[in-house]
């Protein structure tokens, strides 16, 4: 079945969530968020409410407190029964109380309680966080406010007393009863070049003539029908840092608080270095969920799931290097493969796999992304070919500590490289197995382009490997560091890494500096990294650095309310607390003592409703929901059924799509993907990096078959080196914008020429530039 999100009414009741605030706080790579939720109860009797809601994953949650009726309550983060027992036990007694929660099951879930609002009583509920920001490939820090949660779907298995495990309906956009607000400040040394959004936002503020420091605020009427997201440039990002920051010794004496703590953003300058011969088992597990069939977002022109993962798909199958092995699994609430085993890569497999790519459809009903992996575990490894698995997924999975737990059982045999497509898409999960395993995650919404994202991760994954990583500490007599990030065992070309250590020991003079040494192997080479800090600790209120410090901790070792292994759940819970960062084993509970006598009356249950994508919902034959008829924007044909929703008195007939049959056709790729001229070039591409003279070539070139054949400049030339040529020739002149998505076949095809047309090279080239009246350099055909 399927577990949406939030608490929905069917009857006409007041909500008393009335509105969501947030204020944003970015320095450097850091953002500090305060998020408050206001409360009103109009109605005579008093009220027990609940909301569930998004967080990222990355997410340190460390205070939450109550304004109640002006008279502040602050909360204490305690062990999640004794949490739980507080809270019931004030409940029962007539006392007001709050608990703030995340799910047992997925830690990008939470959920708050407010028990025993009074007839006329205000609360303002107030959570904070920090959160590094991952760095994008343009140079981009990304901060993404999360206001999505779609339906998880709910595999076999017990889930008892998660956050998702209700039978709602859904609210339509317009009918949301509460307002949201968003207020960011930004602020960094090196300047700020321009902020961007997916939402509409206020012109950029800035707070100085220097442009350090701006502000800009999310603009009024956020419907929540996408994450808040913001892309902030500034004029240099890639420099190595190191801030110290104060403990708390006098409060914390044996605690993790007790020592200074430090933060290390190195940038790592690995060389270009000439692929050798790559091996490697590649094996692509593919969302074919119902899910998949609606657009990556709701932006005009948006692409479907299901058509960017066959795009995606061709682009990966083409550029893998001729001699590895390869399988793709498809899986909903089923899965396929391809093939029995990962077979050879060649050319009959490529195009075997490529005829299953084009007749793929979002046809599998739910997400049960488990068993897959369990069955691609269970294959035998293949000597020489180390296992490299992408798994692409809407994310919506409701055991998401089950699922990375065993991508972690299987982490020393493989990397995993993963892909949150749409809004919405389980942070928990994506970042977490790519975590375990030590590859990298991605998420594509809005404009992004899966294609881009996938093949950047493809090229990391055929990097050579960095071995023996090592990160040493320089200190003065007295003073040493304990490493509280996991170690690092790979590094990839352009990545940032941070790590983090306690400072520990007799503090030197001010004048005093540190050293630390980031070191590594690439091809038998020796490469380091150093930065030399001063050790004088500054304060932060927030103790920013050790509360990500104790979140970089948690993400390693707590696995989950049920599965984290008894000799962690210790050292989860003890630092959780020192800390106050809230984890799996732990709640925020706050009972207000200024009451002077009980809450009167029968206590109600409101539910607060939350906004959601019709995607998984909508193609879940499982989901005993229903969906607004305003909310259903599948372009393609379908047929139809209808499901009936009721909400504050309103009936809603429901179209619910169906997957589109099969298409079959002669010309099956200008079928499916229409006048994608690059898509088809790229089809047409044979596995060792060539392509063929014929008709299919000439229609995408734009001339017949005969110009072609007659143009060709070299008596008795081979006609797949001519032909390769002309279609890298038309590769630089027509996508070249696209170049990140065609790199790797493209250099497949170089080599090829190489090797078969290394003598008559530049007279093709020369040739093909002028035959198709292009100006592309012709530099771009050395290797």
């Amino acid at each position: 079945m399927v577990l949406p999100g939030g608490l929905l009414t069917r009857k006409e009741e007041p909500v008393p969530l009335k509105s969501i605030s947030v204020t944003l706080s970015i320095r450097e790579f850091v953002a500090g968020v305060s998020a408050t939720l206001n409360y009103e109860n109009k109605e005579e009797v008093p009220l027990e409410t609940f909301f569930v809601f998004p967080m990222d994953d990355d997410s340190a949650v460390y205070s939450f407190e109550a304004v109640v009726d002006g008279k502040k309550i602050k909360a204490e983060l305690q062990e999640k029964k004794k949490a739980h027992s507080i809270y019931e036990s004030a409940i029962s007694n007539r006392r007001q109380a709050f608990l703030l929660e995340e799910d047992k099951y997925s830690r990008d879930v939470f959920c708050c309680n407010v028990g025993n609002l009074n007839p006329g009583s205000k609360v303002a509920l107030t959570l904070k966080y920090v959160q590094e920001l991952p760095l994008e490939a343009d140079g981009a820090l990304r901060y993404v406010l999360p206001a999505v949660l779609n339906p998880r779907y709910r595999g076999s298995g017990s889930f008892e007393d998660s956050c998702l495990d209700m039978k709602t309906p859904i609210v339509p956009l317009e009918d949301l009863p509460y307002t949201f607000s968003m207020v960011a400040t930004i602020s960094s040394q090196h300047g700020i070049e321009r902020i961007q959004s997916n939402c509409p936002f206020s012109p950029i503020e800035y707070l100085g003539e220097d442009k350090t420091s701006a502000q800009v605020s999310l603009a009024e009427g956020h419907k929540f029908d996408r994450d808040v997201e913001l892309l902030i440039y500034y004029s240099e990002v890639h420099t190595p840092t190191v801030s110290v920051e104060m403990g708390q010794p006098k409060d914390n004496q044996d605690g993790f608080m007790k020592d200074p703590s430090a933060m290390v953003c190195f940038y790592p300058n690995i060389p270009e270095a000439p692929s050798p011969v790559i091996c490697g088992e590649f094996v692509f597990l593919m969302d074919r969920s119902g899910s998949m069939q609606c657009p990556i977002s709701k932006q005009d022109q948006s692409q479907l799931r299901i058509e960017a993962a066959k795009e995606t798909l061709i682009l990966l199958l083409k550029s893998l290097p001729l001699g590895c092995y390869f399988n793709v699994y498809g899986f909903g609430s089923s899965y396929e493969a391809f093939f029995p085993n990962s077979v050879k890569y060649s050319q009959q497999t490529m195009e075997e796999a490529l005829k299953r790519v084009k007749l793929m459809q979002a046809d599998l009903g739910g997400t049960e992304i488990l068993t897959p992996l369990q069955i691609i575990y269970r294959e035998p490894s293949i000597e020489g070919h180390p296992l490299q698995l992408f798994v692409f997924t809407d994310g919506e999975v409701t055991d998401t500590f089950n699922v990375i737990n065993e991508v972690k059982r299987n982490r020393l045999r493989h990397r995993c490289f993963s892909f949150g497509i749409g809004e919405g898409a389980s942070t928990s999960l994506i970042k977490g197995i790519a975590r375990v395993t030590g590859g990298t995650s991605e998420f594509i919404t809005g404009k992004d382009r899966m294609q881009f994202k996938a093949l950047r991760a493809l090229k990391r994954a055929l990097q050579p490997a960095v071995d023996d990583v090592s990160v040493s500490w320089n200190l003065p007599r007295g003073l040493s560091a304990k490493m509280l990030s996991p170690e690092q065992t790979v590094l990839y070309k352009g990545q940032r890494l941070i790590v983090y250590a306690l400072l520990s020991g007799t503090m030197p003079p001010a004048e005093a500096t540190g050293e630390v040494d980031l070191k590594y192997t690439l091809q038998g080479k020796s490469f380091e990294n150093k930065v030399t800090f001063a050790l004088q600790p500054k304060p932060d209120d927030n103790f920013t650095i050790h509360r990500l410090a104790a979140k970089s901790f948690l993400q390693t070792k707590d696995m989950g309310f049920r599965d984290t292994p008894a000799k962690d759940k210790k050292d989860v819970l003890k630092i959780s607390i020192d800390c106050g960062v809230i984890s799996s084993q732990t709640a925020f509970i706050a009972v207000n003592k200024n009451l002077n006598k009980p809450v009167q009356g029968p206590l109600t249950r409101r539910d607060v409703p939350r906004p959601m994508l019709f995607g998984a919902a909508l193609m879940m034959p499982q989901y005993e929901g229903s969906l607004p008829k305003a909310m259903s924007s599948c372009p393609l044909p379908t047929t139809q059924s209808t499901r009936t929703s009721h909400y504050k008195g309103t009936s809603y007939q429901q179209d619910v799509c169906r997957p589109c049959r099969p298409m079959v056709s002669k010309d099956l790729c200008a079928l499916v993907f229409g006048d994608n001229h690059l898509v088809q070039l790229i089809s047409l591409q044979n596995a060792d990096g060539s392509w063929y003279l014929d008709e299919n070539l000439a229609e995408i070139l734009g001339k017949s078959l005969e110009d072609l054949l007659a143009a060709v400049p070299v008596k008795d030339a081979d006609s797949s080196s001519w032909a390769t040529v002309l279609a890298l020739v038309w590769l630089h002149s027509n996508a070249k914008e696209m170049k990140g998505e065609w790199e790797l076949l493209e250099k497949k095809a170089r080599t090829w020429i190489h090797i078969h047309a290394a003598s008559i090279m530049q007279e093709l080239v020369k040739a093909a530039i002028a035959f198709t009246k292009s100006s592309v350099d012709p530099s771009i055909f050395a290797l």
